[in-house]
């Protein structure tokens, strides 16, 4: 039996290799995404880990940040002498350090990375564990001078002498560039300026007594947690949050963890379209196969061979196949690991591919992958097969049930459908996020499953409508394609659900995106009043004199500030809610169109008031006149009356959670040192739009991180968002269409191989190679069009109960892209031609005589 299991797998290899491709891309996108993270990570856990100091005394927050406010938390710098006079302590420095500040060259440009990672300016404190070194020049001294990384040196031609300006939270100033420094470990893909500790202390922060923290050496033979105890009962162990080489290290790693699984995850989305395309595939393959070799196998079971050892022949088979797709899969993945670091390279992460991480558990998920795949898709066909009996050696019977009836896909398809649509009604009826969501899901799993189960009743139905019209168009050739797309409904059910799977996704996640990108156009429509909004182009706030600059622009009649800050509220309910609220100047009514329950704009930025949406008010039993004890950064407190309740179809810009806002007085007294978010700016009387915003755009130009934007910018800006979800999903079905195309190049090669003898006598009778050639193409046609058709159907039914559960979000509108689903049949079609190509090349070219002799 070993010997005929080798046998027939080599002599089948050819038809199995369009399966072993959807095991080899499934497990390589495994495999990268693991030798990726792994690389990337063990890289950065040695950065930070070389780079940290024995102990690092920082502010201690009480609210996290989940919009930047563009606030610096700091500590007095006077601190680093105190820290220096504890008994163990080698050094202390008091360090000064922002994110997001802009440096702009002599032509206006920035110097920043084009890939959206930070630029931090710094205090130029070398030490032994610095991740940098002085490549060229002189370290700075004095105001004025400042040091530049290499990689943005040469990015933006910057050289030493040259005249840099820096946007820095306090203000802009200019500094000379009179060094340039090299990473002596990865280069995270950052942008570094360095200025000496007291320039950097006045000119990131505004205040040449504060700092950002204090970084602590230990003498010799002081260990870290030792010397952290000390210096915590020198400060107090409450006052300020400390942390050893370690314990900074592992936050670094933790706030880059975010970064990392965005594309791990997305690579795991990729291979888990993969496998579950791929395992159609391999059912379908391993059906035919079976179906084909009936007289083989009945021969086997007449020779001797029982049930048990013909389905161990026939998974040994799948065993061996995901074996060889699982080995080409490893190292297809390590590739594209490669791949991967060298684009990270080419955005400035500097990684060696020489570095690589491949450790023994990624070696292992591959071969569990691979042959996981393989096995548990071919297990259903190896049952079909071992139910050969010797009989079935005398004639040409198939095992793969044409002609038994479907009753009992009919009676597990109905029962499954009910169960979803029971999961969908209720996720439509559900008034509240979390219990829509959680339905959701569950339908979409159920509908899956109900369409895959029930797919051979599906497509007879289908394809009859599709290929109605073929014995018209194209005579008895579109007759006999129709018929043979019917012939057994459940190789062209399977054929098809690998295309219906992508299809599906697709146009589930189209109708949501076009419903989001509607209720945005319609609530921007309805909420934004100003004739334009200044704003940064990736939404980090600016210093107070850009929007200055922009009051002091000819033709503006108008400028209202907006900024936020993170808080705490204590609700009459006992929830403390964590969220970000935003602050507005007077005025808002004429920038802004919203909607109040009770109250008015001027009440909701009064003094010591906020506004608050009225719905959320509800659900925690706040109305007008509620005193709520509000919580800011840095431990201030203040007790605010809620003096409106806004009704607005979502609270997207007038705040997160709750929708709360107040004005921007409250913000400056309890929320200090932020930064602008956006300028809401009206055009002065008699000043024409397209003049202010040439005026706008010309006092910008120093500031090339900041944008102008109108209605239909605003619009934009928001499709652009939605999109890069959209284009994510594409390449998901983008894969998934080439997986279905192997799939249906596979069926239609076995089909063609199974009906040799057919194909003869229709040649032998009059059938020309053109026509024969041509009903192929439609047999593959109607059959790709009819998963395209199924999958929409499908996804337009995901779409629309997922837009119901972000109408709980306010986002109300329904939107149906008909433009793309025309697309996507007609692409379908497409599909269906170009996997009929080879098949139909082949079946055209075989002899006549050898073909009726065919057995």
């Amino acid at each position: 039996m070993l010997k005929a299991t080798l046998r027939s797998f080599l002599a089948h290899k050819g038809r199995l290799l369009l399966s072993a491709l959807a095991v080899v891309l499934s497990v390589a996108f495994v495999v990268g995404s693991l030798i990726f993270s792994d690389t990337v990570g063990r890289t950065f856990d040695r950065l930070f880990a070389s780079s940290a100091a024995d102990v690092t005394v920082g502010p201690k927050e009480n609210l996290d940040e989940t919009v930047p406010s563009g606030a610096t938390a700091t500590l007095p710098a006077a601190l680093a002498d105190r820290v220096a006079r504890v008994d163990g302590v080698a050094a202390a420095r008091a360090e000064a350090e922002v994110e997001d500040i802009t440096v702009v060259d002599a032509e206006n440009e920035s110097v920043s990375p084009t890939t959206g990672a930070p630029t931090i300016g710094s205090a130029w404190n070398p030490t032994g564990r610095s991740p940098v070194e002085l490549g060229s020049g002189r370290a700075p001294r004095g105001p004025g001078e400042a040091l530049l990384d290499a990689t943005s040196a040469d990015r933006a031609d910057v050289k030493i002498g040259d005249t840099l300006t820096v946007v820095a939270p306090p203000g802009s100033f200019q500094a000379r560039v009179v060094g340039i420094v090299t990473f002596t470990t990865t280069n995270p893909g950052t942008a570094l300026l360095f200025m000496d500790p007291q320039t950097a202390r006045t000119k990131l922060l505004g205040d040449a007594d504060a700092a950002t923290s204090i970084t602590v050496d230990a003498a010799p033979g002081v260990s870290d947690g030792t010397l952290k105890r000390r210096v915590a009962d020198a400060l107090g162990a409450d006052r300020y949050l400390y942390r050893t080489a370690g314990e900074q290290a592992q936050s670094d790693v933790e706030e880059l963890g975010g970064f990392l699984d965005v594309i791990k995850y997305v690579m795991v989305g990729f291979a888990g379209i993969a496998v579950l395309v791929g395992v159609f595939l391999i059912v379908n393959t391993f059906s035919m196969l079976i179906a084909q070799r009936t007289r083989e196998l009945g021969l086997l079971r007449a020779l001797g061979a029982d049930r048990r050892q013909v389905r161990r022949s026939v998974l040994a088979e799948a065993l061996l196949l995901g074996l060889v797709g699982a080995t080409l899969g490893l190292v297809t993945g390590i590739a594209l690991a490669a791949g991967l670091i060298e684009l990270m390279g080419l955005l400035g992460m500097s990684i060696d591919t020489t570095e690589m991480v491949i450790g023994w558990a990624t070696v292992v998920t591959a071969y569990v992958v691979g042959v996981g795949v393989t096995f548990v898709a071919a297990y259903l066909p190896a049952r079909r097969a071992a139910a050969v009996s010797p009989m079935a050696a005398l004639s040409d019977a198939e095992v793969a049930g044409v002609g038994r009836p479907l009753r009992l896909r009919a009676l597990a398809g109905t029962v499954v459908g009910a169960a979803w649509a029971a999961a969908l009604a209720g996720c439509a009826a559900a008034a509240e996020t979390e219990p829509a969501t959680s339905l959701l899901g569950l339908g979409v799993v159920l509908t899956l499953i109900a369409t895959v189960v029930a797919g051979p009743l599906l497509v007879r139905p289908v394809i009859r409508v599709l290929g109605a019209a073929f014995p018209v168009l194209f005579g008895p050739v579109g007759r006999m394609s129709q018929r043979n797309a019917l012939r057994n409904p459940r190789r062209t059910g399977a054929t098809a659900a690998a295309l219906m799977v992508g299809l599906a996704l697709v146009g589930g996640m189209s109708v949501a995106s076009a419903s989001m990108t509607e209720s945005f156009d319609r609530q921007i429509d309805k909420t934004l009043g100003a004739d334009f909004v200044v704003q940064s182009g990736n939404f980090t706030p600016f210093p107070r004199e850009i929007t200055e600059a922009v009051r002091g622009t000819e033709g503006v009649g108008l400028v209202v500030r907006s900024a936020f800050t993170p808080i705490a509220v204590r609700l009459p309910d006992g929830d403390r809610v964590e969220t970000t609220a935003a602050g507005y100047e007077p005025r808002l009514d004429e920038v802004a169109n919203i909607t109040y329950a009770r109250g008015g704009t001027a009440s909701a930025l009064a003094e010591g008031r906020l506004a608050m949406d009225a719905d959320f008010a509800r659900e925690h039993g706040v109305r007008v006149g509620s005193v709520l004890p509000v919580e800011f950064r840095g431990g201030r407190t203040a007790e605010l009356t809620v003096g409106a309740l806004t009704d607005q179809e979502t609270a997207e810009g007038f705040g997160s959670t709750g929708g709360i806002y107040f004005g921007m007085g409250t913000v400056e007294r309890y929320a200090p040192g932020g930064q602008d978010a956006a300028v809401y700016v009206n055009a002065a009387a008699g000043t024409d739009a397209g003049e202010l915003r040439a005026a706008l755009e010309r006092t910008l130009d120093p500031y090339p991180q900041l944008q102008v934007r109108d209605l239909a910018d605003y619009k934009q800006l928001v499709r652009d968002q939605i999109a890069v979800l959209l284009y994510l999903v594409y390449a998901l079905l983008g894969l998934a269409i080439i997986i279905a195309v192997l799939g249906v190049v596979n069926t239609l090669a076995l089909s063609v191989v199974e009906r040799t003898r057919e194909i003869g006598l229709l040649r032998a009778i009059g059938l020309g190679r053109r026509q024969l050639r041509r009903m192929i193409r439609l047999e593959s046609v109607v059959i790709a069009v009819c998963g395209a058709v199924l999958g929409l159907a499908l996804g337009l039914v995901w779409g629309v109960c997922t837009q119901q559960v972000l109408a709980l979000q306010g986002m109300t509108a329904l939107a149906i892209p008909w433009g793309t689903i025309v697309a996507v049949v007609v692409g379908a079609a497409v599909i269906g031609v170009v996997a009929a190509l080879l098949p139909a090349l082949r079946a055209s070219r075989m002899n006549v005589l050898a073909a009726i002799a065919h057995e």
